[in-house]
């Protein structure tokens, strides 16, 4: 299994992968490659990672940089991790995330967060995030404007 970076030219396949996690989460996911192209384009503020298996992909992680007095300045946010669902527990999302880490790292952030879906539907996503180090804050709301 191979790990790079997503660049505009992955839109396709970012945007392929992240519609089936939305479709899984809410079965809404629409037409998402003009969105990734414009989410892959904000390189100084967006990164992402994709994950191939024998030339497929097979794999997506997106993170956003944002800045906040709470994570002492620029801090990551994963906006989407999805991993196939035949693939899963393969040890790909922990590449992914690994991936992930490392970037912010490199960008000298302090903490990475997560919203994690709702429980208990999704409570195996939240113990793998948790069985990689992350820690419960509390809920996250939106407001849709």
């Amino acid at each position: 299994m191979d790990i790079r970076a997503a660049n505009t030219d992955d839109a396709p396949v970012v945007a392929e992968l992240v519609a089936a996690l939305l479709g899984e989460l809410d079965g809404s996911p629409g037409d998402l490659e003009a969105v990734a192209r414009d989410v892959l384009m904000q390189e100084e503020r967006v990164a992402g990672f994709l994950a191939f298996e024998g030339g497929r992909a097979v794999g997506v992680i997106l993170l956003s940089e944002g800045y906040a007095m709470f994570a002492r300045g620029a801090f990551g946010q994963i906006t989407e991790l999805y991993v196939r669902p035949e693939l899963r527990s393969a040890g790909i999302a922990a590449r992914l995330l690994a991936a992930a880490i490392e970037h912010g790292r490199v960008r000298g952030w302090r903490r990475i967060d997560v919203g994690a879906p709702p429980q208990p539907q999704w409570e195996r996503t939240v113990s793998f995030y948790k069985s990689n180090g992350f820690v419960d804050v509390g809920p996250r709301l939106k407001l849709v404007l």
